[in-house]
């Protein structure tokens, strides 16, 4: 059975739409779902965390290859679907909880001795995209990838290059703890419904360490938010309007560390705005 017929399937039989403010939309495209689980590079000793189940199409992948899969599902409706499909599985655990008061890493902590790696699987909710993949990466969890399906525009932004085209304060984010990889482009009609906008599968691999050195990591990714909060705003004014510090303090910051005083924080590279953050940082 293919997935669209499987997907169908299972709407009729548990009377099931697609739920708008959950931003649901339902991945009918087998070659997707193929290439999202070989992109993970699931193996048998693994711990996969997948993040809004849905109706279970990836989970039926990833049960396949996976140690144990802990599915985490915020829709009450989706529940009795999936205890329903999967219950004779073994290495199945369920959570219904949203994904952002989950304690991942107690969850982590709970099973790290039966498995080898953590990674982590999802199609994530246009809406939320940010505070989910920003959760997974602050907290610090011991994981080696996150494999996600975002929406396109999203996904652009999150693997640029920093200083490069469509950066934002996201990209230097990421840029600090992950190396991003742009997977595969997924059309709008690869779901259903459709959505109005394409979608893309990246992957993040986590780094050991971070590319740069930075003598207090929460006044840096400060510094990078507060640089775009007003994209319009040179560094300077964006940085003074935003409290980080004094326009003579910024000025002479800029003189010192020989950078333009009409700068934008786009222009910027991850190792100049780890220099402004250790200097104002003193």
């Amino acid at each position: 059975m293919s997935v669209l017929e499987e997907t169908k399937f299972l709407m009729k039989k548990y009377h099931i739409n697609a739920n708008k403010n959950l931003g649901q939309n339902f991945l009918v495209d087998d070659d997707v779902v193929d290439n999202i689980v070989s992109s993970a590079n699931i193996e048998p000793n693994d711990l996969v965390i997948e993040i809004g189940p849905g109706l279970g199409t990836l989970t039926a992948r990833l049960l396949e290859k996976a140690n144990k899969v802990i599915a985490i599902e915020l829709d009450d409706k989706m529940m009795p679907i999936l205890e329903e499909r999967f219950h004779l599985y073994h290495n199945f655990e369920l959570i219904h909880q949203d994904v952002l008061k989950v304690d991942l890493k107690q969850k982590i902590e709970e099973n790290k001795e039966k498995v080898s790696d953590i990674k982590i699987v999802a199609n994530l909710p246009y809406y939320i995209t940010t505070p989910i993949i920003m959760k997974l990466l602050e907290e610090h969890l011991p994981v080696e990838s996150i494999t996600v399906m975002i929406q396109k525009e999203v996904a652009d932004r999150l693997t640029a290059i920093p200083g490069k085209k469509n950066t934002g304060a996201i990209t230097y984010c990421i840029s600090y703890y992950c190396e991003a990889q742009e997977i595969l482009l997924v059309p709008n009609t690869s779901f259903i419904p459709s959505p109005e906008v394409n979608s893309e599968v990246i992957q993040l691999t986590i780094r050991k360490e971070p590319p740069v050195i930075v003598k207090d990591e929460n006044f840096f990714f400060r510094v990078i938010h507060a640089s775009f909060m007003q994209r319009r705003k040179t560094l300077l004014n964006g940085l003074a309007n935003n409290g980080i510090a004094s326009k003579e303090t910024l000025k002479k910051m800029l003189n010192d560390l020989q950078l333009d005083e009409n700068i934008r924080g786009e222009a910027l590279n991850l190792s100049q705005f780890a220099q402004i953050s250790d200097y104002l940082s003193k």
